[in-house]
């Protein structure tokens, strides 16, 4: 079977990763990594071509290649979601992956640009938005909606009924309870838990945890 060629713009880890579950998991091939000109530092990586994004279409046809902009949560989404638009203008293309390992009902709604990874459940009546990427191991809660450029890190629980604004970011094991409006532009630190619905532009810091007065081998009673 010939497979399609996808293009992955951007050289960093998670453009690493992308080209490893594309190549794998799905009938894409990739031929080459992009990033813009200005932040072009490498020719070669794992032995494809690094381009810069500006020449993509007279490398790399879109008539013969698709798009996946492999890009974290910079600039709260935007700096993923305007690659994305940009090569879409072009005349792209865009791909989307989800992980065969993970749960993903039947019903659940879609937009382009998505990527899921493994482990990951998605209730049924999800609806999730374009440029949306769902790190691993989180859970979806049945009826809820994550609207469009959002980044869910790992093992973040959006409870049902929930809805997710543009852009937002969920950091590590954040909990969303039942029947939540996330507003838009929202940063939603590790570990934080949100029990009621919040208003756009928000960011909700995670507190460290301070060391107690006594010493772990102390409190263990371990000889030293």
């Amino acid at each position: 079977m010939n497979k399609r060629k996808l293009v992955i713009v951007g050289d960093s880890a998670f453009a690493e990763i992308a080209r490893e579950y594309f190549d794998v998991d799905t009938d894409y091939q990739v031929v080459a990594f992009a990033v813009e000109a200005a932040y072009l530092k490498q020719e070669a990586l794992h032995g494809l071509p690094v381009v810069a994004f500006e020449q993509l279409t007279a490398l790399y046809p879109p008539q013969e290649h698709d798009v996946f902009v492999a890009v974290v949560y910079t600039q709260l989404n935007r700096l993923r979601a305007r690659l994305a638009g940009a090569a879409k203008d072009m005349g792209y293309r865009l791909a989307s992956y989800v992980s065969p390992r993970a749960f993903v009902w039947r019903n659940v709604k879609l937009g382009e640009h998505v990527f899921i990874f493994e482990d990951n459940t998605v209730q049924p009546f999800v609806e999730i938005g374009n440029n949306v990427v769902l790190w691993s191991g989180n859970h979806i809660g049945h009826h809820s909606k994550l609207r469009d450029n959002i980044f869910v890190s790992s093992h973040v629980v959006i409870s049902g009924f929930c809805d997710i604004g543009e852009n937002a970011f969920l950091g590590v094991n954040a909990s969303i309870a039942n029947n939540v409006t996330v507003g838009r532009d929202n940063w939603v630190g590790p570990g934080v838990t949100l029990m009621k619905d919040t208003v756009p532009d928000s960011l909700f810091k995670a507190e460290h945890a301070e060391p107690a007065k006594v010493t772990a081998t102390r409190f263990f009673r371990v000889d030293r």
